[in-house]
């Protein structure tokens, strides 16, 4: 592992707290140090679906989560995006998952019309019921890979129903993942092994694929029903 990405991990690692009782909620340190929440538990203010103006029925506001639920809206669904792009940040998101369900989270995506959904252009972190979804049977496709990319160091994940929190940095070509505070992935996204990593992946055929350090943060809907809380992120310069 290159020095540079082993220094970016030790300057970021102590910036955010675990374990915080109360989620959608910055506290005074959290503000301090220049964490925005995306999400405030109540409302979709921010988010909307892929190439739509607002957020799609199909996510809903339950117990201040947001939840992909199939069952609602006639409209159609979608993936959950940002109306801001984001560019060297710290994200921090904790997800749950139902039995037998899949979603992922993706980083980077960009919206424009030659892209027809978000992981044409942004990797994705996956979330996922590994015993359960056929995809957990695959390497690569398990909770807490860089989904088809590269494997989690570990699996920290916990049993469906409960919260994993997931920590994301993205800083100047280096992407670093936390599952439940422990690093399971680190890699630069800007170099030749990131380009032969795509060239040996199912996106290789897609030539905008993992090429850009700036973008918008996208909820997959896989169509099962999966929640998200907690959503914070801190810019970094």
């Amino acid at each position: 592992m290159k020095k540079s990405i082993l220094l970016g991990a030790l300057l970021f690692t102590s910036t955010f707290t675990w374990g915080q009782s109360q989620p959608n909620v910055l506290s005074k340190k959290e503000k301090k140090q220049g964490w925005v929440l995306l999400f405030d538990g109540k409302s979709k203010t921010g988010w909307h679906t892929w190439k739509k103006q607002e957020a799609a029925a199909n996510w809903v506001i339950e117990d201040g989560a947001l939840k992909y639920d199939p069952s609602v809206g006639k409209e159609g669904s979608g993936d959950l995006v940002t109306n801001e792009a984001y560019e060297n940040y710290e994200l921090t998101i904790e997800w749950k998952i139902s039995p037998n369900g899949n979603s992922g989270i993706y980083i980077n995506s960009q919206e424009a019309p030659q892209y027809a959904y978000g992981w044409f252009t942004g990797p994705e972190i996956q979330v996922i019921d590994n015993e359960g979804h056929a995809d957990g049977k695959i390497e690569k496709h398990r909770a807490g890979d860089l989904y088809d990319l590269i494997k989690s160091t570990s699996e920290p994940v916990k049993p469906v129903g409960e919260w994993n929190a997931v920590r994301i940095i993205n800083y100047k070509g280096t992407l670093q993942v936390f599952l439940n505070g422990v690093k399971v992935v680190e890699t630069r996204i800007d170099d030749q092994h990131w380009k032969d990593l795509i060239a040996g992946s199912k996106f290789k055929n897609m030539p905008d694929f993992g090429k850009f350090l700036k973008g918008h943060i996208v909820l997959q809907d896989h169509g099962n029903v999966v929640w998200y809380r907690n959503i914070k992120l801190k810019p970094l310069k």
